[in-house]
């Protein structure tokens, strides 16, 4: 694997509400394009955050603007922020956008994190879908979910399964003021009618004793259908990450594989699948090397080869914290990390496009790493 390229692909404007960016997206499209998404806002968390959509039709070099449907209104009762959009295409064409909604009336002025309880803001999914590559789209509309999954955050996009299922990843999280213990898990969510309506929750991951959590589940679809979710673990109780862990599901996601150390830490980033099965893994370690890597796996259950690794991004001397925080302060210093939330993406012609957000306090650009495999 090379690294053919690097820079900024959307640079942010300091001093302005786009002067941080991140939560950047990829999709490629059967048309030979490629669909971008990112989170704008003044800082990381505010009020006024939104979700930007360009397109490139020469293999992600140029882009231009597009127009996702209006959010500066109530969507089904609720008023407030996009803060991420992952997109699926689920028939030539026909793209899907998933969402993720942020209340901002509820707790007016409030953080996204409650640093005393380990709850966060009311959130909600909301999808919508374009016709025509992205050019146009339908309204948001909102994904009702149980309650039983408390404020519901998306991780990843939507799966589109060789049956014709759709599968969407949710992370649970317990309502602002809730100040037992939190017992948290991620589900999935299908659907048979192409997103209108959405089944049970099916379990992918959790900890019984409520120890172990298992954050911002990033999902793969292998060539043979299996599907790979890779875990970016926390231990409540030391305080401390741990390692990436992966479990592998080969039934759409109804039953799940024991979780796998990958033996390296930390937080996994979206994986770029080829159609041989190989497995382009982008990850961030915040505590250790300070930087944001990739790796590769011959396929969606192999191990990743550690001579494959390519450091994307460094940071050195940052002197980030692992571990000692309690679990709800942690959580509220995520605003601060100046880096993270790798995406990759194979491109029409082959190559892997990553993209992720870096910079400093007041300037956060969404860049990018080409890379070719051999």
């Amino acid at each position: 694997m090379q690294l053919i390229d690097q820079g900024i692909l959307f640079q942010a404007e300091p001093g302005t509400r786009r002067a941080v960016l991140t939560f950047g997206t990829l999709l490629s499209l059967s048309d030979g394009g490629v669909l971008a998404t990112l989170r704008s806002g003044p800082n990381k968390d505010s009020d006024d955050e939104a979700v930007e959509l360009y397109r490139s039709d020469d293999g992600g070099h140029n882009w231009r603007a597009l127009q996702l449907p209006a959010s500066d209104h109530a969507i089904g009762g609720v008023r407030g922020s996009l803060k991420v959009c992952y997109l699926t295409e689920i028939a030539p064409g026909h793209v899907l956008a998933a969402a993720m909604l942020i209340d901002r009336e509820s707790y007016p002025g409030k953080p996204l994190f409650n640093p005393d309880t380990e709850g966060c803001l009311p959130m909600f999914i909301v999808l919508a879908e374009s016709r025509d590559g992205g050019e146009s789209w339908s309204p948001w509309r909102l994904i009702p979910t149980p309650e039983e999954l408390g404020p519901a955050s998306l991780t990843s996009p939507v799966l589109s399964l060789s049956d014709g299922r759709l599968a969407l990843s949710i992370e649970t999280n317990k309502q602002y003021e809730d100040a037992t213990r939190w017992y948290q898990r991620v589900v999935l969510l299908h659907s048979t009618d192409g997103g209108r309506n959405w089944g049970a929750p099916v379990t992918a991951g959790q900890d019984p004793s409520g120890r172990i959590f298992n954050w911002d589940q990033r999902l793969g679809l292998a060539p043979d259908g299996r599907i790979g979710a890779f875990l970016w673990t926390y231990d409540s109780e030391e305080r401390r990450y741990l390692n990436i862990h992966r479990r592998i599901s080969g039934d759409g996601g109804l039953t799940w594989s024991v979780a796998e150390d990958l033996g390296f830490p930390d937080q996994a980033g979206h994986p770029a699948i080829l159609p041989d099965g190989r497995v382009v893994l982008p990850w961030v370690d915040r505590f250790q090397s300070h930087a944001i890597h990739v790796r590769v796996a011959s396929a969606i259950d192999a191990p990743f080869d550690p001579a494959s690794d390519l450091t994307l991004y460094s940071l050195l001397g940052t002197g980030s914290r692992d571990g000692g925080e309690t679990t709800g302060a942690m959580l509220a210093d995520m605003g601060l990390w100046t880096f993270g939330l790798p995406f990759a993406e194979l491109l029409p012609d082959g190559e892997v496009l990553v993209v992720y957000y870096a910079g400093s306090e007041a300037a956060m650009d969404i860049r990018f790493a080409r890379l070719k495999l051999t």
